[in-house]
């Protein structure tokens, strides 16, 4: 039987009114008679976490990047603001679990969102179903089958009538379900007499697709986890183009410039070098943990992990041909899913191949760095590449694209403008050949901030890890007001090195034990 709907009508409030404004400032009015909350999910009036950019050019790119994808939808924060959730390049981390979703729309604009939604990467463990019709349609569906994890129905009925079919698929709803409902009036007290009934969220029509991930991803964040970190994808265009190099210093400028915790996760197995970049020699990697995904937790994962310096971590490479890797897609996305949760940014270099995990992990990534050189065979594959991401990423912005090795003497090269136009996307870093500088670097394990502070590459990596964390480098105000610059490495350096000349590298160590 259901329960009857509130006695007396809604009261309408303006258009502007926000309805998903902090509500506790609001005095505790009775509206109607008081009831438990329906068999749905634990009341959740919890909004999703919005992600801040203090980067202007990169919200604009971004930004840019999505109007070209919604050429008929204003994204503008105006537009956004009667569901009050942020503009796509501000929604932050969303990660849903393996559940199933099914969607009841009445509206064609919202079917479309939907299932725009359901291509998106955030919810690419997610099951989604996508029918037509309103809370009707879900409860006659739901007399005959168990319900979901998640219902998200629409009504644009007036909110008595609203309210009323919201009882008849309390109904018919198993315990734990969370619903989401869409409607047409931005109305607060229609917005508090569905949260008293147990809906878990209610969305004001026409939706976006990034507003409704955006909803879905906090109903399913996960207390016992602080945060998600964001995965930062490198991948070359080909080999040699020196894709590692670049994650590797980007990760370092991450860690030690803007100081944000950072892991590198080093997914070439066989030749993986983010060991000898960091003059590391770790007994266990990412390898140990590939094998036993099911176990891992973050006390493994801290013993797995080398700490390289107080804000940066590595899972190395074993680096050996010993074994034939033959490692599943899901081994590799539980793996980098448990990283995530260790660290706000999780850097991945990925290996220059093609296979199902190397796909998957390419389109899930939160943002996706090309590296590519000057050449004909970099312009095919990036190409390939990006058309590839941005098909399966549609709601994202393109990947960031960095031309290395600039500058290489007599080599032909193809123009940085000429190269972006056939990409369809601008070159976001040109970094120039230093082959001095990355040379002595590689042979003594460092990077290149700390080999060559002064140079034109260790500027352009603080770019770039500003540019894919989104975040400035901090301001350090010196005696008199001004910045202060970085201490010069030269001194620390030889201070460091040992009475005899030699070198502490683990290149001179391979070469002392033959």
């Amino acid at each position: 039987m259901s329960i009857a709907p509130a006695p007396r009508p809604f009261e309408a409030f303006d258009d502007g009114f926000d309805a998903d404004m902090a509500f506790d400032d609001m005095p505790a009015t009775q509206v109607g008679p008081t009831r438990a909350p329906l068999p749905f999910a634990d009341v959740h009036e919890a909004t999703p976490a919005v992600g801040y950019n203090p980067v202007g050019e990169v919200v604009a790119q971004a930004e840019a990047s999505l109007a070209e994808s919604y050429p008929t939808t204003d994204l503008t924060p105006a537009a956004l603001a009667p569901t009050g959730l942020a503009p796509a390049a501000a929604i932050g981390e969303v990660s849903v679990p393996r559940i199933a979703i099914h969607v009841f729309a009445e509206r064609q604009d919202t079917l479309a969102a939907a299932e725009r939604a359901a291509q998106d990467r955030r919810l690419s463990r997610a099951t989604t179903q996508i029918r037509i019709g309103g809370v009707a349609a879900a409860v006659e569906t739901y007399q005959h089958e168990p319900t979901p994890p998640l219902i998200i129905v629409e009504c644009l009925k007036d909110p008595q009538t609203l309210l009323w079919e919201v009882d008849q698929l309390a109904e018919v709803c198993d315990a734990g379900t969370k619903v989401v409902v869409v409607g047409a009036t931005n109305d607060i007290i229609l917005f508090r007499e569905l949260m008293r009934r147990g809906v878990s969220e209610y969305l004001v029509a026409p939706l976006q697709p990034l507003q409704l991930i955006a909803a879905i991803g906090g109903l399913f964040n996960d207390p016992a986890q602080p945060f998600v970190g964001r995965t930062i994808a490198f991948v070359g265009a080909r080999g040699g183009a020196g894709a590692s190099a670049v994650a590797h210093n980007t990760a370092y400028a991450i860690s030690e410039r803007i100081g944000a915790n950072t892991v590198i996760v080093d997914y070439d197995l066989p030749f993986g070098t983010a060991g000898l970049d960091f003059n590391q020699d770790p007994l266990s990697g990412v390898a140990d943990a590939l094998g036993q995904p099911d176990r891992l937790d973050s006390t493994l994962l801290d013993r797995m992990m080398v700490r390289c310096t107080d804000k940066l971590s590595l899972f190395a490479a074993p680096a050996s041909l010993d074994t034939d890797w033959d490692i599943s897609t899901e081994a590799f996305e539980e793996v980098t899913n448990q990283i995530r949760a260790t660290a706000p940014f999780v850097v991945l270099d990925l290996p220059h191949l093609w296979s199902p995990w190397m796909r998957r992990t390419l389109i899930s990534a939160d943002e996706v760095v090309v590296v590519a050189t000057p050449d004909l065979a970099s312009l095919r594959n990036a190409k390939n590449m990006i058309d590839l991401i941005r098909q399966g990423r549609p709601n994202d912005a393109p990947p960031r694209l960095v031309l290395n090795q600039i500058g290489v003497p007599g080599r032909p090269e193809i123009p940085a403008k000429d190269f972006g136009a056939a990409l369809g996307v601008h070159a976001s870093l040109m970094i120039p050949f230093d082959a001095k500088t990355f040379g002595a670097a590689a042979n003594n394990g460092q990077m290149i901030l700390d080999a060559g502070a002064k140079t034109k590459a260790a500027e352009a990596f603080q770019t770039l890890a500003q540019i894919v964390s989104r975040r400035e480098l901090p301001a350090v105000a010196g005696p008199k007001g001004k910045i202060a610059k970085p201490a010069k490495p030269g001194k620390a350096d030889k201070a460091a090195k040992p009475a005899d000349g030699g070198s502490k590298s683990l290149f001179a160590a391979m070469f002392k034990k033959r």
